[in-house]
């Protein structure tokens, strides 16, 4: 059986050390960031609609404006939602096509995104699994591992659906509260579980 698996979470939840290790493991991992921020770059009907929606600020000389956008999209729900309906319908078709092409040859292929219920991402999949902390937990590393604001934090969390929410909408939970060895036993044993799946 060939499966497409998402992996998803808050902020500071871990899913890209899950990512890395899902990787490490010899496995594709598509990271839906990337394709976004290229597709944001390289899609000259993306980078025209999101001129004309946020201001030409947007961008300097064709990169991408990160501070002006990030103070510009992350005010209000309804900014959030019209950037994602610019980038997200595209970044899911080219993630779709990438996991397809991988399927041809092997039977498990990975994507890690952070909205991937948000984005109806979750329709393309076979199961997401969601990488979970405490919120405490999530903030200490995010501030840790961006030297940033405890209100900066806060404010990105705000905009991201609630964690029980997400859990209610997972396939399998992985609880991401303790150290780095713990985490890398828990996600071979997904990992272990997928392959199983995938051979059925």
């Amino acid at each position: 059986m060939k499966l497409k698996i998402g992996i998803t979470g808050g902020i500071g939840s871990g899913k890209s050390s899950v990512a890395k290790i899902i990787k490490d493991s010899g496995y594709l991992v598509i990271e839906a960031d990337n394709i976004a921020k290229e597709i944001m770059m390289s899609d000259e009907n993306v980078r025209a609609v999101i001129k004309s929606t946020f201001g030409q600020e947007s961008y300097k000389s064709e990169i991408i404006n990160k501070d002006y956008l990030a103070s510009t999209v992350f005010v209000s729900v309804e900014n959030v939602l019209k950037m994602n309906s610019i980038v997200h319908p595209p970044t899911i078709r080219i993630i779709n096509e990438l996991m397809n092409m991988e399927l041809k040859n092997k039977n498990l292929v990975f994507v890690e995104a952070a909205l991937i219920f948000e984005s109806e991402m979750d329709e393309i999949l076979d199961h997401v699994l969601l990488v979970t902390s405490h919120e405490e937990l999530r903030i200490e590393r995010i501030i840790k591992r961006d030297s940033t604001a405890k209100s900066k934090v806060l404010q990105r969390m705000k905009y991201q659906m609630p964690e029980s929410e997400k859990e209610n909408l997972s396939d399998f939970v992985l609880k991401n509260d303790s150290n780095i060895d713990e985490l890398e036993n828990k996600t071979k044993f997904f990992l272990m579980l997928f392959e199983t799946l995938s051979k059925q």
